[in-house]
């Protein structure tokens, strides 16, 4: 566990980023930050490219992903050759459900947790298929990792082709224990599919330890890379079958995993070739104990609005179940007017999600979040929200 120490002062590290200072940021769960360090290097890449295009995309792109895919691979603790580079998760998530050999009578099994946008993804390949996307429904407030992956657990069927969640889920902003479901379903023969997008550079992430099958994830969020930088890593043994969502000159003879979807045609690469400088920024700045002050702020905003409004949380209070990500229960309120006030009259920039009926603001505690910052939010809701 890292020390737990304040760990470079929030105010400091606010200038380090490009975000509007008249706006609080409470929502870097949602598109991410990007530090200027890290963004000066992804336009001296953009430039690098204008500069002599044919020379950079014909002659040295090629060497340069595979150095930045390797620096990435270092970092997730995998082979870089089991790793590309994605614009974003969901387009890897697509790239796997658009390529698994489904057949009629198939399951995927999911949590009724996860992510809209690839439930829609699923749900459409699944019906294309005559497979059928099965989402097991997760009671909340959620109890012990046991009880949790029991019931997920009891959804499997002979029928069930493959297990598909969410690392840190995005409505309600859960850790879910991947590890153990992971251990399960290689044993039974399943394939496990992660959406990791919250993940890196929130939570400590070692893709072999986890050993998952495949993992998608996104650089632009909380490791703070240029937007547009992602990664989709697959085990070896399930390569072949891994296909891309260009077919392009990566698939000449002799191609593999990492040749059909790194070379996608022409593209602005300096996202991806800006992420090692991401990873560079968290390693200068002693980014695990950052974690941990943000987590403890979290946690202090959390047990402030649950007393303010009588709510249990939506899990125990305790880091594996949430990191810098908390969704804290509120009363029932109308969620668009709400959120409209409080960025119109506030200034405060914040998500609200609703699960189940369930209604929730969802805080992101970023390393340049201040204690001000959080107590803005908690004096805000307590304004608009009778008690």
């Amino acid at each position: 566990m890292p020390a737990r120490s304040a760990a470079h002062d929030a105010a400091m590290l606010r200038e380090q980023f490009l975000l509007d200072p008249e706006v609080i940021f409470l929502n870097h769960g949602s598109y991410g930050a990007c530090p200027a360090p890290v963004f000066a290097v992804y336009q001296e890449w953009q430039r690098e490219l204008e500069r002599q295009p044919v020379e950079f995309l014909g002659r040295r792109c090629e060497a340069l992903l595979d150095a930045a895919r390797a620096r990435l691979a270092d970092y997730l603790a995998v082979s870089a050759d089991d790793l590309v580079f994605v614009t974003n998760a969901t387009s890897g998530l697509n790239v796997i459900a658009r390529s698994l050999p489904l057949r009629p009578g198939d399951e995927v099994l999911a949590t009724d947790l996860e992510y809209g946008a690839l439930d829609l993804t699923w749900e459409w390949l699944c019906e294309k298929s005559g497979a059928s996307y099965v989402r097991r429904s997760i009671a909340l407030p959620v109890t012990t990792p046991g009880a949790l992956v029991d019931a997920f657990w009891s959804g499997v069927t002979p029928r069930t082709r493959a297990i598909f969640l969410s690392h840190i889920t995005s409505g309600t902003a859960l850790i879910l224990p991947i590890e153990e479901i992971c251990k399960r379903a290689r044993a039974a023969g399943i394939l496990t599919i992660v959406d990791g997008a919250h993940a890196p550079g929130q939570i400590p992430l070692d893709l072999t330890a986890l050993d998952v099958d495949i993992y998608a994830g996104n650089c632009h969020k909380w490791l703070c890379a240029p937007k547009g930088s992602g990664f989709l890593y697959v085990r070896p043994e399930h390569q072949a079958f891994v296909e891309s969502l260009t077919i392009s000159w990566g698939w000449r003879p002799g191609h593999n995993f990492v040749s059909r979807n790194q070379w996608q045609g022409t593209r602005d690469l300096a996202a991806f070739l800006a992420t090692p400088a991401a990873i560079d920024f968290h390693e200068e700045y002693s980014w695990d104990a950052i974690r941990w002050r943000c987590h403890s702020q979290a946690r202090r905003t959390r047990q402030r609005l649950g007393a303010q409004f009588g709510l249990p949380g939506l899990s125990p209070d305790a880091e594996s179940w949430y990191a810098q990500m908390v969704a804290i229960p509120l009363p029932l309120v109308d969620p668009i007017a709400l959120g409209e006030r409080l960025y119109q009259e506030y200034r405060i920039e914040v998500p609200l999600t609703e699960h189940l009926g369930q209604q929730a603001v969802r805080v992101s505690v970023q390393g340049y979040t201040t204690d001000q910052d959080l107590d803005a939010l908690v004096a805000a809701l307590t304004e608009e929200i009778p008690n």
